[in-house]
């Protein structure tokens, strides 16, 4: 006589209705956060060729932006501001009249609560030379110079009225810098979100053509190098030691171990950017053909989820937030 299994793990496998109930991990739109790009001088959205279906806003049209992120039910925007001119020291970013300012009064105006206004908080959409903070005399990047300008950054975002800070410069010491300035600031409510594990990484290809970055060379002397996982981990901890309200791995897919680990061991929220490479890769291989779009989207978002973010940054927020709403089973 056969001798069948027992235990059949199938049985919880065999119909939508079964799969959706039995699913460990979901999505909500809350959880997606959307990025901006903001950029000075344009009348209508400009088209990002390297990522189908995102754009640069005009100031003007971002009120109609944050009326359609409120009306999806996702957690919030993140905004990058894109500046008609840069130099050395990025002072368009200091500036309370600089296009991202600018964009953070008019969003939070927009928003009245209805979901986080968000603010990339790093030079190199402002500096002439690309990098995420000001140049020593040798050309290297100098952090504790870097750091005094952060401390304004920081002051300028909150005191145009976002609500979380994206510090994005991996520069030491940039989490404990900004938050002893809010606080002298009188913002002691303003969230820190630390980039703690951020990546010198190729995937950020498509955002440079978005900020229209004019970098040259990398950022390898002061972001992660690939190799290492552990060093992800220490990241996180020093910030959160140095008062973070939230951290992030940066990119998210090529990283999941690092983003379980850092989770892991976070007493405070983990999030996680699915960076532009990511998206464009997808976008891409499925115009070509390749992959099932939406079936793609939805594992590697459930994927990053499955790994331990608790909250992530997508182009395809607003998006996959319509799926979410109608029901749409994202695997």
């Amino acid at each position: 006589m056969s001798v069948f299994p027992t235990r059949r793990l199938r049985r919880l496998r065999q119909s939508p209705a079964v799969r959706r109930i039995a699913a460990q991990h979901h999505l909500h739109p809350r959880e997606l956060i959307l990025p901006v790009f903001v950029k000075e001088g344009i009348a209508q959205p400009q088209p990002i060729a390297s990522l189908p279906g995102v754009s640069q806003h005009p100031i003007d049209a971002l009120p109609a932006v944050i009326e359609h992120a409120a009306a999806a039910g996702i957690g919030g925007i993140m905004l990058f501001g894109v500046p008609s001119v840069r130099d050395a020291v990025g002072s368009g970013a200091t500036d309370p009249e600089g296009i991202l300012n600018r964009a953070i009064r008019v969003a939070a105006d927009a928003a009245h609560g209805r979901l986080t206004i968000q603010a990339d908080l790093c030079l190199d959409e402002f500096t002439d030379h690309g990098h995420c903070g000001v140049l020593a005399a040798d050309g290297s990047v100098d952090n504790d110079a870097t750091l005094d300008l952060y401390e304004q950054m920081a002051v300028a975002q909150a005191d145009a009225g976002a609500e979380i800070l994206g510090l994005s410069g991996m520069m030491d010491g940039q989490v404990a810098a900004c938050r002893a300035a809010l606080d002298a600031a009188g913002h002691q409510d303003t969230i820190i979100l630390a980039y703690s594990a951020k990546y010198a990484s190729a995937f950020y290809g498509p955002f440079r053509d978005a900020v229209e970055s004019t970098l040259e060379g990398d950022r390898r002397t002061y972001q992660l190098d690939p190799a290492n996982g552990r060093e992800g981990v220490q990241e996180a901890l020093a910030d959160i030691d140095e008062g973070a309200d939230i951290v992030m791995v940066k990119p998210a897919g090529p990283y999941l171990d690092v983003l379980r680990e850092v989770s892991e061991v976070s007493d405070v929220p983990t999030w996680a950017y699915q960076v532009s490479g990511e998206y464009a890769l997808i976008e891409h291989a499925a115009a070509a053909g390749l992959i099932d779009r939406e079936r793609a989207i939805g594992e590697s978002l459930i994927g990053i989820r499955r790994a331990g973010a608790e909250a992530i940054l997508t182009y395809w927020a607003l998006e996959v937030a319509g799926w979410l709403r109608d029901g749409k089973d994202l695997t």
